[in-house]
């Protein structure tokens, strides 16, 4: 794929306002334990999905979770599930768009999107995410975490479905209906 130098900076501008959001995260007490965090960061990346495709909407995840990586101590496990994650978002999102350019195909490729990233949480965090977690902090402890909200939720598979995957589904949801708020009004810029 080719961009032209104005998509090109295009795309490095809505990195770098994909990476200040990244930054911007904040917890959602009450609802989901406190270091599952909430950002709006895949919200540019799925402008630039829907401006440019898929390809742009994936280099935006990609460039964020990189900056991110440089000042973080996380070892990289939650920049990769981010950067993952956010794919699963975006590029089915800017593919439907881009075969099928109406509100109607956004729709739906937004919401394929939202639904293919909640569901892949699941396995990420379970084989990937938490695993790496557990070197630091000890199962019962995370468990325990999630069990200040819900003191039934006794397995970490559990705790996933319970809490962390309508947790995606909702982070989706914000992005999309941001992005239709948004996209309208910045569409002429991105064109």
């Amino acid at each position: 794929m080719r961009f032209s130098s104005k998509k090109a900076a295009t795309v490095a501008l809505l990195s770098a306002i994909a990476t200040l959001l990244m930054f911007l995260e904040f917890p959602i007490p009450f609802l989901i334990p406190s270091f599952v965090r909430m950002d709006l960061s895949e919200l540019p990346a799925l402008l630039a999905s829907f401006a440019y495709g898929p390809v742009a909407g994936a280099i935006v995840c990609l460039i964020k979770n990189l900056i991110k990586l440089i000042t973080t101590t996380s070892g990289g496990v939650g920049e990769l599930c981010n950067f993952l994650l956010g794919c699963c978002f975006v590029v089915p999102a800017g593919w439907i768009y881009r075969v099928k350019r109406t509100k109607k195909s956004a729709v739906l490729g937004s919401a394929i999107g939202v639904v293919s990233m909640a569901a892949l949480s699941f396995p990420l965090n379970l084989y990937v995410s938490y695993p790496m977690y557990m070197r630091l902090q000890p199962l019962e402890a995370i468990l325990a975490m999630y069990q200040k909200i819900l003191p039934f939720a006794d397995t970490l598979p559990e705790c996933l479905l319970i809490f962390n995957l309508p947790f995606t589904l909702l982070k989706g949801a914000i992005d999309t209906v941001l992005v239709f708020a948004i996209y309208p009004v910045i569409r002429r810029y991105l064109d």
